[in-house]
């Protein structure tokens, strides 16, 4: 596969992805929704990856981390954020944080 078809297939897939997650969020499953936007995100800083540094992308779920390699100029804002929504990706998925976020996501406060 060409570089150019795995960057459309990281791209293609968020943009799916991202489309899940706002039919979630209208629905009110707003845990699940969380966790795809960072799977959009994750995908994205993938692509990103991928076109301006190497085919090998970093196999880490850490959005900051993925977004340091890619070589991204971030504020302390963006950091933060990256880092928060990167506590999406475990707390949609294992149980005994799933409860405690599953009631501090709602639709008045996402992040």
């Amino acid at each position: 596969m060409e570089k150019k078809d795995v960057i459309k297939f990281w791209v293609d897939s968020a943009d799916e992805d991202f489309k899940a997650m706002e039919s979630l969020y209208k629905t009110s499953h707003y845990s699940w929704s969380l966790f795809l936007g960072h799977l959009v995100l994750e995908k994205l800083l993938k692509a990103h990856y991928i076109k301006n540094i190497d085919d090998n992308y970093p196999q880490v779920h850490q959005l900051l981390k993925i977004a340091e390699s890619g070589k991204l100029d971030l504020t302390e804002d963006q950091k933060d954020f990256l880092l928060e929504v990167t506590t999406f990706n475990i707390k949609a998925r294992y149980p005994d944080y799933k409860n405690r976020f599953y009631k501090k996501a709602t639709g008045e406060r996402i992040i």
